[in-house]
């Protein structure tokens, strides 16, 4: 009995062990699935990071040749870890932020290093007792400047990077300079790393496989508009109850499509910012109007305000009686649906980059409604009916027209960007298997000949005079 109580005492902590191991390493395995999967998802949402973070590894690889390759070491020395450094940092996703950031940093380096080599040299005139003295105060008075210009909007947008880089520069050249007699050697190097990193990380963004902002741009105002339009064409179906009863909240993603809408303005910022770096590419030309389509974002922000009030009424606890609902069912499911066909149709314009054709038609059909709409809610139809039944569907009218106003005004800035960025206008086309008839009466000249009448089936125009056409007009 004693053997077995030992036995069993020396084999309890091993099967112990043995669990909590076993129990580790399938945490491990279910960590490393989870990872592997969020990788995967990461890569599926969009491909191009996959390019993009290969784009950088090749731009690092190549600056770093200036360490692997002595003749190349030997021309830059230890400066040579700014191009890598440079890269690291100018690298971005789009061309556009790609484009910024290099250039900020190279005018950087370059104004700060010759001002940094110009306020050595004045404060090396002032002998050894006031050379440190004038160093300071230089550096104070530029770093003190610069920082406060900084807090200027356009600067902060467009010039941030630039402006640290600026006061980082002239600082490591005008104080380094004071224990380094070769500023102008140290700062050339510098400056040379600097542009080579910024001009390969520029080159690689450009030419393999580019991601252009003003691209991102022009979709994501299109798609914003579509979303609401998606909603909108949906919203009276499902709050009138026509169709879709049974459908789960799952299928229904048109009724949250507009979510991200609301919290677009700083991509959208970001992204106009980084157009104006950008070269002329595909259908976007020289001074193109990124600034406008910040301005129509704007808008479709304050149209997706109104559809988040909208929404919140679908799930309300306080709901409508149908009886009432359906006294403004007709003006409120004219309005959602119009409306949601004329964003629909602006987004095309400016997927395809041609004028609008029917939003118009659409816009008008919903103002329409919406004076019906506000004619009825005058009446004295709400006589003899509970106020706070009344008030959700009244607030829901109310919105709607709302809606429509927004949706003009969208339409007047849309039409204002085919004007600015020069929008193709679709002109309709007759298709030549459809031949028109045409009526044209001949003056007569004799009481038999105002009998007579001339149509002409519409052909290929008539020959010379004395030949027949196969398609003569007939007299009848």
């Amino acid at each position: 009995m004693e053997i077995a109580s030992a036995n069993h005492e020396k084999s309890g902590p091993i099967t112990r062990g043995l669990a909590w191991l076993e129990i580790m390493l399938g945490k491990f395995k279910a960590k490393v699935i989870e990872v592997a999967r969020k990788t995967k998802t990461v890569g599926q949402e969009d491909p191009r990071r996959i390019i993009h973070s290969l784009k950088v590894g090749l731009a690092i690889t190549l600056v770093s040749l200036f360490y692997y390759f002595e003749p190349l070491y030997d021309g830059f020395g230890v400066s040579a870890m700014w191009a890598v450094l440079t890269v690291v940092v100018v690298f971005e996703f789009t061309v556009g932020a790609t484009l910024g950031r290099g250039l900020n940093r190279g005018l950087a380096t370059l104004l700060a290093g010759a001002l940094g080599f110009g306020a050595h040299h004045l404060a090396s005139l002032s002998g050894e007792k006031g050379e440190p003295i004038l160093l300071g105060l230089f550096v104070f008075l530029l770093a003190a400047a610069v920082t406060f210009v900084r807090f200027f909007p356009r600067m902060k947008a467009r010039y941030d990077y630039g402006l640290l880089i600026f006061i980082l520069t002239f600082c490591l050249i005008s104080v380094s300079g004071y224990r380094d007699d070769e500023v102008l050697d140290m700062a050339q190097r510098r400056l040379s790393t600097i542009l080579i990193g910024s001009a390969i990380s520029v080159l690689i963004c450009i030419f393999i496989c580019p991601v252009w902002a003003g691209d991102n741009l022009h979709n994501l105002v299109a798609n914003n508009m579509e979303k609401l339009g998606s909603f909108l064409e949906g919203f009276a179906s499902e709050y009138f109850k026509k169709s879709g009863n049974g459908e789960s909240k799952e299928k229904k993603t048109f009724l949250l499509g507009y979510k991200t809408v609301l919290n677009s303005k700083h991509s959208e910022e970001s992204l106009a910012n980084f157009a104006r770096w950008e070269p002329p590419h595909g259908p976007f030309r020289f001074h193109h109007p990124w600034k406008h389509y910040q301005k129509i974002g704007s808008l479709s922000r304050h149209c997706a305000y109104r559809i988040e009030a909208i929404n919140g009424y679908l799930n309300s606890e306080i709901q409508t009686p149908p009886e009432i609902r359906s006294k403004i069912e007709e003006g409120c499911t004219k309005m959602s649906t119009e409306c949601g066909k004329a964003l629909k149709e602006l987004a095309s314009s400016i997927k395809t980059m041609t004028r609008p054709s029917s939003a118009e038609t659409h816009i008008a059909n919903s103002k329409t409604a919406a004076k019906n709409l506000k004619s009825l809610l005058k009446t004295g139809m709400w006589e003899d009916i509970d106020l706070l039944e009344v008030i959700p569907a009244a607030t829901i009218a109310s919105l709607l027209v709302d809606v429509v106003t927004c949706t003009e005004k969208i339409a007047e800035s849309v039409d204002e960007l085919a004007s600015l960025a020069h929008f193709k206008s679709m002109d309709p086309i007759i298709s030549p298997e459809q031949p028109k008839l045409h009526q044209e009466t001949t003056q007569p000249s004799s009481s038999i000949d105002k009998l007579h009448h001339v149509i002409t089936i519409d052909g290929s125009p008539p020959d010379c005079p004395g030949k027949e056409h196969p398609l003569a007009p007939m007299t009848v």
